[in-house]
């Protein structure tokens, strides 16, 4: 690498992984993370959860201190966004919408992505929020003190979260899927059910099927209208369906973009040599074909996958995916992957609200969603690690450690 290093764009989670990480691996060039939020790069996953319910602020949030990266010699550059980047044989260099310029050699897109905004009538009336960086969340916490009533769109995972710490500041909570069940794409609809029911039991009303068609007041929303005539009041209504990742700079790049995301591989590598990619922007190709994996463990994952490769050393992603989501005192593991799954075996009994229900596929156990079971999910994360499998007719069997079938060391 030549003095102009790399050039890190997104102070993500990804992008701070990368960073960190590139030093791990020895790397002595230059290292610029450019971030277009005016924050350390900070975590994420709690904006919906602990932070929107006052447990924490916003310093705890931060992956690493000021003083941290000054001692790994790694330049932070906040409140620029980076709006134009031109490469060349050797390098290339980037423009921000203030036009500050950054020259590198070797180039990592780690720039996440967005809200999907809700196309309807009155969306842009006040207090209605979308939850993705820290300045969504304070807003919603700010407003949620006034609010009674609130109106959650999407059954989702970060949906789910918000529609959990609402309900337990003593609001009146609505959530509203459009599809016929929660996590749809996510879950078996077995974990689905016991989600609405749990919900629902916690006073959240859950209805499926249902669409908006538009939000109504005059400067802010007092009612959601939904496809099926009737209308919600509102105080406040928190829009959770779905993520667009950033990828105009990769199409400006020429880097190939499916499926929603820039296309990488097992090393974090675009179509384009020199250009990395990692987090919630790419779609990883794959075995089962693309991949979007949403997740803080895809992006250390991939965030450290792409600093080896920058750094000439070959450590390609490997770890099993695995995600958490806590929903009040309810909180889901899962590790593996379930797409193509045939059959899902149930353990527990989701009434008690602690059971696991474990994905196969042709026989082979491929991933697991653990409800307040901590002991089933790691047992099956590390057997999956290894490579390893529970048989189908034990799996149920609460009386068989699911650890008994992690495979020997050899």
């Amino acid at each position: 690498m030549t003095d102009a290093g790399v050039l890190i764009v997104g102070a993500s989670q990804a992008g701070a992984q990368l960073a960190g990480s590139l030093r791990e691996f020895g790397a002595t060039c230059p290292i610029t993370l450019v971030g277009a939020e005016e924050h350390l790069p900070y975590q994420r996953p709690p904006l919906s959860k602990a932070f929107l319910s006052g447990q924490v602020d916003a310093d705890s949030l931060l992956l690493r201190s000021a003083d941290y990266y000054a001692d790994q010699d790694i330049a932070v550059v906040t409140g620029e966004w980076i709006d134009r980047i031109d490469l060349d044989a050797t390098g290339g260099c980037a423009t921000s919408a203030s036009g500050r310029t950054f020259d590198f050699d070797r180039l990592a897109l780690t720039v996440g992505g967005t809200p999907r905004r809700l196309p309807v009538p009155g969306a842009d009336l006040g207090n209605v929020f979308y939850l993705r960086d820290l300045a969504d969340a304070t807003a919603l916490r700010a407003s949620l003190d006034a609010a009674e009533r609130v109106v959650v769109v999407g059954g989702g995972f970060v949906g789910l979260e918000a529609a959990a710490v609402a309900n337990s500041l003593g609001k009146d909570v609505v959530v509203v899927e459009a599809l016929d069940r929660l996590m749809a794409r996510a879950v078996a609809p077995v974990v689905s059910q016991f989600y609405r029911e749990a919900h629902e039991r916690r006073g959240v009303r859950v209805l499926l099927d249902t669409g908006v068609v538009g939000l109504t007041g005059t400067s802010t929303v007092a009612s959601v209208d939904l496809s099926d005539g009737t209308s919600l009041p509102a105080d406040i209504v928190l829009v959770g369906i779905g993520l667009v990742a950033h990828t105009g700079l990769a199409e400006q790049l020429g880097l190939e973009v499916s499926s929603g995301g820039i296309v990488i591989d097992a090393h974090a590598r675009t179509s384009r040599p020199g250009v990395v990619a990692a987090g919630d922007c790419t779609v990883l190709r794959s075995h089962e074909g693309l991949l979007r994996i949403e997740s803080v463990a895809n992006a250390i994952a991939q965030g450290r996958a792409a600093a080896a490769t920058l750094a000439g050393i070959d450590d390609p992603l490997s770890a099993v995916p695995w995600f958490w989501s806590d929903q009040g005192e309810i909180k889901l593991q899962i590790a593996g992957l379930s797409v193509g799954y045939d059959d899902v075996v149930v353990r527990g009994e989701p009434d008690s609200e602690q059971f696991s229900a474990l994905y196969y596929a042709a026989d082979q156990l491929i991933a697991i969603d653990s409800v307040n079971t901590p002991r089933d999910y790691m047992a099956v994360r590390k057997i999956l690690e290894k490579g390893g499998s529970v048989p189908r007719g034990a799996a149920a069997d609460l009386e068989v450690q699911l650890k008994s079938f992690l495979p020997a060391r050899v």
